[in-house]
């Protein structure tokens, strides 16, 4: 491979591949495990030219899974838990330009636009004049150009900003002949997106989808209607975001922007608080525990804590290209990898070097976590566009010894607060209080594991579970639904587990609200089921409620003229997008 490090015995190079013509970023990079089989994937969202050939990529292993054509330049890629339909998979969201992509099982399945904007007046008028020949192309370009000194570049729509990039009168009047016939609109775009749980911090927990706006706005979107839950400003431009805490409980977002401010945004902010100032322009953001670490274009690593006070920093040998968190649950440490353009990644836990990685190219993406069955991947795109996947030794440590020699805090005696009254009376009356606390704990932890068990039995005698625990009929039940709506179809797949035993008599039957929804075909026979086989059954629902709302379909597997079904699916339908001709 030609790749060496300083600490070669800590990485193992997993694979190297120095064609796979990637032009990428560390925001366009995740890793996510989408058919829930334990096998993690590599998703990048790949700029192809910058111009075209953008394209949603994802690996299994070292090979190319499948690939998705983007129409625009894609800003972002996140993986998200959107509703509780098991299995429990995630959806791929993709910023490009106005418009967040999901995808669902790789497939396109909704598009989210960001709400257009005021356009200002002083530019309206100068637009329909030149429609109607009333101004001439010079006037144009010196009213726009007079009202870009006063409200700035993203004060202005896309047309006048491209009207003002031409400098001759040619191209000029070629453009307004081009473009004054179409109505006029202001439209931002997505600068950078995150996810925030919504009401429970579980890894595979519904989340909310956190945007950040070229029109310096902070949007929070419902997962499951895509509606705007929150809508908060800033004073500039926002480029990376931290986003952490519940949203129905209490959140925190920092948010780095394009002025050199570090804003803090909280539940019932709308305008973020100024934290911290930086020297230049920031490259990237990291939040860790109660403390921020930005790297700035000034070759710097800082280090703040939530109220915006300087912790430490570090001058770095060169510009810094990316940042990434490196979580490794197994040491239980957490530290962050540096790209730097003279070839190295350096690894950090907090201001100590701890490792070295000397790679061919200057390293411009970085993604660190789990990846196939390998929970601690490091993977990183180079500038030339190869393809480079660590893997971190289970024997490696990171101890700042071995990079920085003793440490002298250890002589230092630690700083332990006094014992305050509330603590003494707390331990005073667990003292006293022990056993009946043990019996209350005790109370509680049986009425857990009884309705714990109830659930159990009634899960078993409605047969809601999509897996058949019968050894007559083993049975394994899958629904998804296909399309944007108001018509979507409903796929089933179905399969006998047994090993020699077919299945007979066997139909599947659909019910729903017939005041939302209509089915084409609500009963549906499945001839002979053999074993090992997978019968795929479909049928279209059509939405024919004006509401805008969604409800759920249940797929029962019944047999015969048996007196309960087999299996059972709630399918959580999505809001129907209606098509209206204008």
């Amino acid at each position: 491979m030609g790749e060496k490090s300083t600490n070669s015995e800590r990485w193992l190079t997993a694979h190297h591949d120095p064609l796979a013509s990637l032009y990428t970023f560390g925001s366009c990079m995740a890793l996510a495990d989408l058919h829930g089989d334990g096998d993690s994937k590599l998703i990048i969202a790949d700029l192809g030219t910058g111009a075209y050939n953008m394209k949603l990529k994802v690996y299994k292993g070292t090979n190319l899974m499948s690939e998705n054509t983007l129409i625009d330049l894609p800003t972002g890629v996140i993986t998200f838990h959107m509703d509780t339909t098991e299995p429990r998979v995630p959806a791929v969201a993709v910023a490009s330009g106005s418009y967040i992509y999901i995808y669902k099982n790789l497939r396109p399945y909704f598009k989210f636009t960001l709400p257009t904007l005021e356009v200002n007046p002083t530019e309206f008028d100068a637009w329909n004049q030149a429609r109607d020949e009333l101004l001439d192309v010079s006037m144009l370009y010196e009213i726009l150009d007079s009202l870009r000194q006063e409200v700035g570049e993203c004060g202005l729509t896309t047309r006048s900003q491209r009207f003002l990039m031409c400098h001759d009168h040619a191209s000029q009047l070629t453009f307004l002949e081009q473009h004054k016939g179409f109505l006029l609109k202001r439209q931002t775009v997505v600068t950078c997106f995150s996810t925030l749980k919504k009401s429970h911090a579980e890894d595979d927990a519904i989340s909310c989808l956190v945007l950040g706006t070229e029109s310096a706005n902070i949007f929070i979107l419902d997962p499951e209607a895509f509606t705007i839950l929150n809508s908060m400003s800033l004073p500039s431009v926002p480029v990376f975001l931290c986003v952490n805490g519940l949203y129905d409980v209490e959140y925190r977002i920092i948010v780095a922007c394009r002025n050199g401010q570090i804003y803090t945004l909280k539940r019932g902010v709308k305008l973020g608080r100024p934290t911290a100032e930086l020297t230049s322009q920031p490259v990237g953001l990291i939040r860790r525990d109660k403390s921020i670490i930005v790297a700035t274009m000034d070759q710097y690593l800082y280090s703040f804590n939530n109220k915006g006070k300087r912790l430490w920093s570090l001058k770095l040998a060169a510009p810094v290209l990316c940042i990434e968190s490196l979580e490794i649950r197994t040491l239980g440490l957490t530290l962050t990898a540096l790209g730097l353009a003279d070839r190295r990644v350096l690894v950090y836990r907090d201001k100590h070097l701890v490792d070295t990685i000397h790679t061919q190219d200057n390293v411009t993406a970085i993604k660190f976590g789990r990846f196939g069955r390998e929970d601690n991947t490091l993977v990183m795109i180079m500038k030339g566009g190869s393809l480079l996947v660590k893997i971190l030794k289970r024997t490696a440590r990171f101890e700042v010894e071995e990079s920085q020699g003793p440490s002298q805090a250890v002589a230092v005696k630690l700083s332990i607060p006094k014992k305050t009254k509330l603590f003494v009376d707390q331990t005073m009356r667990e003292r006293e209080n022990c056993v009946l606390m043990h019996r209350v704990f005790q109370h509680d932890l049986y009425r857990l594991r009884l309705s714990t068990a109830r659930a159990y039995v009634s899960a078993l005698d409605t047969s809601s579970n999509p897996v058949s625990l019968s050894q007559s009929e083993p049975l394994k039940l899958s629904a998804q639904v296909l399309g944007l709506g108001p018509t979507f179809k409903l796929r089933v797949e179905l399969q006998n587990t047994s090993s020699v035993t077919p299945s007979l008599q066997l139909a599947v039957v659909f019910h729903c609200d017939d005041r939302i929804y209509t089915v084409n075909q609500s009963f549906i026979q499945i001839p002979m089921l053999v074993p090992g086989i997978v019968h795929v059954a479909e049928t279209l629902v059509t939405c024919i409620s004006e509401l805008g709302i969604s409800d759920t379909v249940r797929v029962f597997v019944v047999k015969g003229k048996a007196n309960r079904p087999l299996l059972t699916a709630v399918i959580n339908m999505p809001v129907a997008e209606v098509f209206m001709a204008t």
